[in-house]
């Protein structure tokens, strides 16, 4: 027998070099617009993180400095050991978690709401969006002075418009700071949960709804059953989106309590570290975890927003 010898399998020629160079400056032509932007970008955002990175593994305090050097880890041991830094993460975990929970309670409900036909829905749901839309600083500063103040508060006005002169007058901010700082934030980003949220409702699938109220489903069961599955991402995404702006606040808690009375979470701890204490290196190094808890945040966030795209270009 004689064997078949196999035809070598022939390659497609490549592209000449010439055309491979146009098409290299043709991208180019369209990237260099770009550059900078990114140039900016990394002089912006990057090069400050590196420098506080570095920071962080100095020995670096204005009030000692000729005790200035190298410290590797221990500003990063001294974040998780030190008594007040323990405590501000553990009020920034409780701060973050509570805001975000409750508007996200609230917002599904309003959404709910604003997920009905109804007139004036455009004023309301444009009044409902406002609070989002407000300076922190200055909303900070309505809830501190006209809501809290115990002399000409808005809060107490009301009791004493509905109780007479011997109503009680709380000292608010005093009497409940941590609950102060959370109720104004609450009330500032309720109305971002309420907008992901009813993006979310209004993507439902009108069929299936109207199947299940056809087959005698109630309310509560379309809501169990169909609303609450579909809104699941949305859900996860607006807490992660809260999650990543609420653990950096700042501002509620320095104009509102100015950290006093248990409300220092790990933003303003560092603040205090930075310009009090002047101890740049701790300060650094909790401005690194506080950076990496948010890119964690942030990549379960975008993982959310990814698999969100692809449902939406599937359907």
């Amino acid at each position: 027998m004689t064997a078949v010898r196999e035809a070598p399998a022939r390659t497609e020629p490549g592209p000449p070099a010439r055309t491979r160079r146009l098409g290299a400056a043709a991208r180019w032509a369209r990237r260099a617009p770009l550059l900078p932007a990114l140039i900016f970008t990394i002089v912006v955002t990057q090069l400050p993180f590196v420098a506080t990175l570095v920071i962080s593994l100095m020995r670096w305090n204005s009030l000692d400095p000729a005790n200035r050097g190298f410290a590797g880890l221990d500003n990063y041991a001294a974040v998780f050991t030190d008594p007040d830094l323990r405590g501000a993460i553990g009020v920034t975990v409780l701060l973050t978690a509570t805001v975000v929970l409750v508007s996200l309670a609230l917002g599904l409900g309003l959404a709910l709401l604003l997920d009905r036909g109804f007139a004036g829905r455009g004023v309301v749901r444009t009044m409902l969006i406002a609070p989002f839309l407000v300076v922190p600083v200055a909303a900070a500063l309505l809830w501190k002075h006209a809501l809290y103040n115990p002399e000409y508060g808005l809060l107490n006005g009301v009791l004493t418009w509905l109780f007479g002169a011997d109503a009680p007058q709380p000292e608010w901010i005093s009497g409940m700071p941590l609950l102060a700082v959370e109720a104004a934030l609450v009330w500032q980003w309720t109305p971002f949960m309420m907008l992901i949220l009813l993006a979310g409702l209004q993507s439902r699938p009108q069929d299936a709804v109207e199947a299940a109220r056809i087959d005698g489903a109630t309310s509560w069961q379309v809501f169990r059953h169909l609303t609450l599955p579909h809104l699941r991402q949305y859900l996860e995404l607006g807490a992660l989106l809260g999650s990543i702006y609420v653990v950096q606040n700042f501002d509620a808690v320095f104009t509102i309590t100015s950290g006093g009375l248990g409300t220092a979470n790990l933003p303003y701890t560092i603040y205090q570290t930075f310009y009090q204490a002047h101890d740049y290196g701790r300060a650094s190094a909790a401005g690194v975890v506080v950076v990496v808890g948010s890119i964690v945040i942030a990549t379960f966030a975008l993982r959310v927003v990814s698999s969100l795209l692809r449902e939406e270009v599937r359907g």
